[in-house]
């Protein structure tokens, strides 16, 4: 039997005295999987990650985690890694420190959970880069050194906030190319924010896309395509159909 991880039931969420940024929106995350929302620049994907991650509080709704309702946003501070779209690493800390943090505030920073994070820095690509500056670092290093930070704050599941969306095309690629081969031995669900329809077709088994307006529910889309993926999937036919299919769902949105 397939677990529910997270479940969001006629999810709104507004500022006050301003309309709704999204409203009524409902979905199911399997242990396990990786979900992709995408859709249009201001339709809310970013205010849906911090409602989920406890940083907002919704206006009406219900979140559940594992099938029970998790109350208050305050509730659900912690329980998720949460990862936005800056890598916010801090700029006087080493590569190390950095991905320490989450453990040092937690109060598990002992010996052995620093040999984990070096360990865990060498399958990230930066072994002999732990006393490294963050400005030291190339852009995909950050965000890998971001990312492990993002690991070792705990959680099944993690929401990845664009996490890719300030590197240039080669960077990226090579960033999926370690995603992909990483993901599988993580054990984690994972859901992940982009505007790049290639991206979210590549790494997801499900996506879903969020309407323009306040109104509007999210469409689902599954990705049909075998694992373990590799890039060249890209160029592939069967790719290439959901690329065009993802296209005109979301333009579907963009006009109704």
């Amino acid at each position: 039997m397939i677990e529910e991880l997270l479940s969001l039931r006629r999810l709104s969420f507004s500022f006050p005295q301003q309309k709704p940024v999204f409203s009524d929106l409902s979905l199911t995350v399997r242990k396990g999987e990786f979900v992709s929302i995408v859709g249009a620049s201001g339709c809310g994907k970013s205010t849906l990650f911090k409602v989920i991650a406890g940083l907002l509080e919704q206006t009406a709704g219900e979140i559940g985690l594992r099938g029970s309702g998790s109350g208050s946003g305050g509730n659900r501070l912690g329980l998720k890694a949460y990862m936005p779209q800056q890598d916010l690493l801090l700029p006087w800390r080493t590569v190390l420190d950095n991905c320490l943090l989450p453990l040092e505030i937690k109060g598990r920073a002992g010996k052995d959970k620093k040999s984990v994070v070096q360990d865990m820095l060498k399958r990230f690509g930066l072994a002999g880069y732990e006393l490294a500056y963050p400005h030291e670092l190339s852009g995909g290093m950050r965000q890998r050194a971001a990312f492990l930070r993002t690991l070792m704050s705990g959680g099944e599941l993690m929401l990845l906030d664009e996490p890719f969306g300030a590197l240039d095309a080669m960077t990226k690629r090579d960033m999926h190319r370690w995603l992909l081969e990483l993901w599988g031995d993580l054990g984690r669900t994972v859901m992940f924010i982009t505007h790049d329809l290639e991206e979210a077709i590549l790494l997801s088994d499900r996506i879903f896309l969020m309407p323009s307006g306040s109104g509007g529910s999210l469409q689902e889309m599954n990705v049909e395509l075998p694992r373990p993926r590799r890039l060249e999937m890209n160029y592939e036919p069967g790719f290439v159909s959901l690329r065009a299919e993802l296209e005109r769902r979301l333009y579907e949105t963009r006009t109704v």
